[in-house]
């Protein structure tokens, strides 16, 4: 195989694999960030609920693409929180903090795993960049010196 075809081949190889894992690693890791920032508004909508120590509240609740309605919630002492999968669990106030503390946590271990998928494969596209560039250096070499190193 030629330095010119090696070439081409690693190039493939950064933009059609590389790049993709690394564009889809990274939309895994945004969208955990957004979760665990949804967690942490719905703690700290809790903490204010039990700081007002009412039964009521007044909300506005968004049903989708951002057309908000009023809502009335005559005992807000229960909520029910998503936990996956489309299913919803009633807390308590105290039971629900402690959910979101454990659920933001294993978000944020895997974001964290996220990251570091993320550091490994900007690495590989290191490498092959610094494979390009040695190959791209033997183009200069003389045909019979080229074989040597092939």
């Amino acid at each position: 195989m030629t330095p010119g075809a090696k070439v081409l081949q690693y190039e493939t190889f950064i933009n059609e694999v590389l790049k993709i894992d690394l564009q889809k690693v990274l939309e895994q890791r945004d969208a955990m960030y957004e979760k665990i920032a949804q967690y942490l508004q719905l703690q700290n909508t809790i903490k204010s609920i039990q700081e007002t120590d009412s039964k009521e509240l007044k909300t506005e609740v968004d049903l989708g693409c951002n057309f908000y309605v009023q809502a009335h919630v005559p005992d807000a002492s229960k909520i029910y929180v998503a936990v996956g999968y489309g299913f919803f669990v009633e807390f308590t106030h105290a039971e629900a903090l402690k959910f979101i503390e454990k659920k933001t946590n294993q978000l944020t271990e895997y974001t964290e795993v996220l990251t570091k998928d993320a550091a490994k494969i900007k690495a590989n596209i290191r490498m092959v960049l610094e494979g390009l560039r040695e190959l791209q250096g033997l183009k200069d070499l003389p045909e019979d010196r080229r074989r040597e190193v092939f």
